[in-house]
């Protein structure tokens, strides 16, 4: 089970999205555009992708984690602990 399979449509496209913000990069530095231009354009792919790993934290938390823990057992544990490492590598990001 996925988290984001009733809306994968829409998480496709959210991804689409910064993969075009990547493409935009490498579109800047090919035309030689000013080194700070290029850095903004950094800062905004990298808050997308972070938005976007929020999101799929939340739904995991929400989905994933809840069902484990409803249920009991070493399961629940385990999503805690997945969840628990996740978060540690966001914040180390």
């Amino acid at each position: 089970m996925v988290s984001y399979g009733k809306h994968k449509d829409d998480v496709l496209e959210r991804l689409r999205r910064i993969e075009g913000q990547v493409r935009g990069l490498q579109r800047m530095v090919e035309e030689d555009t000013y080194c700070i231009d290029v850095l903004t354009q950094v800062s905004a792919t990298t808050r997308a992708l972070q938005s976007f790993a929020l999101q799929m934290l939340d739904e995991h938390m929400y989905t994933c984690v809840r069902t484990a823990v409803a249920e009991g057992g070493e399961d629940g544990d385990l999503k805690l602990k997945e969840a628990r490492d996740a978060i540690a590598r966001l914040v180390r990001s």
